[in-house]
């Protein structure tokens, strides 16, 4: 039987050794007590300065405050060389971490926020939202619609065109982008226009194991223990993993039935604990009659992303460009 048999991915060691020197940051960072040592974290969480002046393959970076008392602010990429076009499609990213790791200027999530600006080609905007524990549920969902509200009067490049917006984020990030679209078809925006969400491998959870969850319980980075005390510190005090924020299709999720949704992508790796949520998230949107594309690469880890040598990293820019193209 499936749940039996217990495959590993075919990865190369330099990959292997890394998301094992991540999982043993996450564990030896986070206490029982559910608080974190940022000290710890701050030394090895590697940072990416901006780059406005001298492009890097391509793009040049700028950060811009949106509220300096929150810590929320937004990398801006712009690709310096671009086709034809007189402008250029903007992607509000929303970067993973459990809620509680890793930044917007966070190597990992700089390289890849290049990587996407560069390629697609378009414009790349990756918020930098407050971590839990510090800050628990709504403050992310708080900065996510106040980062869509600022940009409808942000000045950004020319280039940049706001009435083709996707909101994109990768595992809690992906969450993120989830609830701020929910939030976002409340408000009357000036310029921005939500044209769709991209959702890589989205953490979602509930009381009840899934198959995957069992199946792959002790992976890297996700593991039933981490995603555990993740969930624990980012949820307020006395909730459960059946919250509508955390179980977005269970028993206490709202239907989106009457909300103007956008279309959206789902990315599913085969070997992320994950994925059973994944494909759960993508048959309830379509039951709430939103457009919806399931994108799965069977050999994938999760957080496969991170790594540009990997090819279903290309498989994935590839794909989201195939998604913006026709949802543009």
């Amino acid at each position: 039987m499936a749940s039996e048999t217990k495959p590993k991915p075919a990865l190369p060691w330099k990959i292997k050794l890394l998301l094992s020197a991540y999982t043993f940051a996450v564990n030896t960072s986070r206490r029982p007590n559910g608080t974190v040592n940022r000290r710890l974290t701050t030394f090895l969480d590697l940072k990416s300065p901006p780059s406005a002046t001298k492009p890097i393959h391509g793009v040049t970076t700028s950060d811009t405050t949106i509220d300096s008392s929150l810590n929320l602010w937004f990398r801006l990429y712009t690709p310096t060389i671009t086709p034809t076009t007189t402008s250029l499609p903007v992607i509000v990213y929303f970067h993973g971490g459990g809620f509680v790791y890793f930044s917007a200027n966070t190597k990992i999530y700089n390289r890849f926020c290049r990587g996407l600006a560069g390629t697609l080609p378009a414009v790349v905007v990756s918020v930098n939202y407050r971590l839990a524990p510090e800050h628990r549920f709504p403050s992310q969902f708080d900065d996510a619609l106040d980062a869509l509200k600022f940009l409808d009067d942000a000045v950004l490049p020319p280039i940049a065109d706001l009435s083709r917006c996707f909101i994109t984020g990768d595992s809690a990030g992906a969450n993120i982008a989830h609830h701020a679209a929910v939030r976002a078809a409340e408000e009357e925006f000036r310029r921005v226009k939500i044209a769709g969400v991209i959702a890589v491998q989205p953490f979602f959870g509930g009381e009840k194991r899934t198959e995957s969850e069992l199946r792959l319980a002790r992976v890297p980075l996700v593991s039933t223990e981490i995603t555990d005390w993740l969930w624990r510190a980012f949820l307020p005090e006395k909730s459960d993993r059946n919250h509508e924020v955390v179980n977005v299709s269970g028993p206490k999720s709202a239907s989106i039935s009457g909300v103007k949704f956008p279309a959206t992508m789902v990315v599913v790796g085969g070997f992320d604990p994950l994925q059973d949520r994944q494909r759960r998230y993508h048959g309830w949107l379509k039951k709430c009659g939103v457009e919806t594309c399931l994108v799965e690469y069977p050999n994938a880890v999760h957080a496969f992303y991170w790594f540009p040598e990997l090819p279903e990293s290309s498989m994935l820019i590839r794909d989201v460009r195939d998604f913006i193209q026709k949802h543009e």
